[in-house]
């Protein structure tokens, strides 16, 4: 294991290098430009990125021997009832990979249960998803999945280093975003990097626009919500259209509360605002969360009866039960025994 200082002596001569290498090659290539960690590193245990700085050996070569590992029958308590994500098993005409944000999505769904299973365990269940392709897809994913755990690795080293202190300023900001991007572009080939994290670096660099324009004391009211605009039309298309939508709907709360007594006119604005398919929409939504509330109103005045009645708690609860049956679908009923359990 690297230690803090040495980490910290080294993380800039490997920015260094590796911006001389895109300068000498007119741009990042298709190639890791960093040596690979050695077999003989320290085992790879728990940890909050998902691996941690004690280690035997490289993640990477875990990847090498899951193909000897089993895997549990049982799926981790936190994955059980939900689903693998899909749309990651893209190939070319040539049956080559072809890296996605899905892709690393599948990734992390399995590394979420880190804690819940071994790492070792993990690597055997994504390797177990990967056997879908054919190869050459098979081996280049695979090949992808060890260098990605390479990488999280050696961002958690470089977490490490920084200990708990904060970034000052957006100067601070910039350089430590700008080290892990590079780190990113050391383990993984530039357009694997990019697939993987082009979504997150988008949104990193609007966050540092946002807190230099809110920084700045020079302009006015309107110079500050003009640059705000223009930083959010550098968004992927996707995220500004999320953002469009989310600020529509938080007018939406604001016109639904003040024209409550008015439904025409509500009707009118959701019309203006969405379109005439989207406001029937809302105008259902607000119908049936109208309807729950009205229900969850008169199962509560019963409820609060029930629980003064003195009787004992079996009997009680099966009342209750009783109770949200009469109230309630049976999805609904789940929600309310939430909604009781916090009461």
């Amino acid at each position: 294991m690297k230690s803090v200082s040495r980490l910290s002596f080294i993380v800039p001569v490997i920015i260094a290098v590796v911006i001389a290498l895109w300068l000498l090659a007119g741009g990042a290539q298709d190639q890791p430009v960093s040596p690979r960690p050695s077999d003989d590193s320290a085992d790879v245990t728990t940890g909050g990125d998902g691996v941690s700085a004690a280690r035997q050996q490289s993640p990477s070569k875990l990847v090498v021997d899951s193909a000897e590992s089993s895997v549990p029958d049982q799926q981790p308590s936190s994955l059980v009832g939900t689903s693998e994500p899909d749309g990651w098993a893209k190939t070319d005409r040539f049956g080559n990979l072809v890296p996605s944000g899905e892709l690393r999505q599948l990734f992390e769904y399995y590394l979420s249960a880190l804690g819940e299973e071994t790492l070792s365990q993990l690597v055997a269940r994504i390797r177990l998803a990967l056997s879908a392709l054919e190869e050459p897809a098979r081996g280049q994913a695979l090949g992808t999945l060890g260098r990605y755990l390479d990488y999280k690795l050696a961002l958690s080293d470089l977490e490490a280093a920084y200990g708990g202190a904060g970034a000052s300023g957006p100067d601070e900001i910039e350089r430590r975003m700008a080290e892990i991007q590079a780190l990113r572009r050391i383990w993984m080939d530039a357009g694997t990097a990019e697939a993987f994290f082009a979504d997150e670096e988008a949104i990193d660099r609007y966050q540092l626009k946002k807190l230099s324009i809110g920084r700045d004391k020079g302009l006015t009211e309107q110079e500050r919500e003009e640059a705000l605009s223009a930083a959010e039309m550098a968004l992927p298309e996707p995220m500004r259209q999320a953002r469009q939508d989310t600020r529509k709907f938080s007018r939406y709360e604001q016109a639904r509360e003040a024209l409550a007594s008015d439904p025409e006119a509500l009707r009118a604005w959701r019309q203006k605002e969405f379109g005439d398919e989207a406001a029937q929409r809302l105008a259902d939504l607000d119908a049936e969360q109208k309807d729950w509330r009205l229900r969850w109103q008169s199962y509560a005045k019963e409820r609060d009866a029930l629980k003064a009645s003195g009787l004992a708690e079996p009997e009680r609860e099966e009342s209750l039960a009783r109770l949200r049956e009469k109230y309630f679908s049976e999805t609904e009923r789940v929600r309310a025994k939430a909604l009781d359990s916090i009461q």
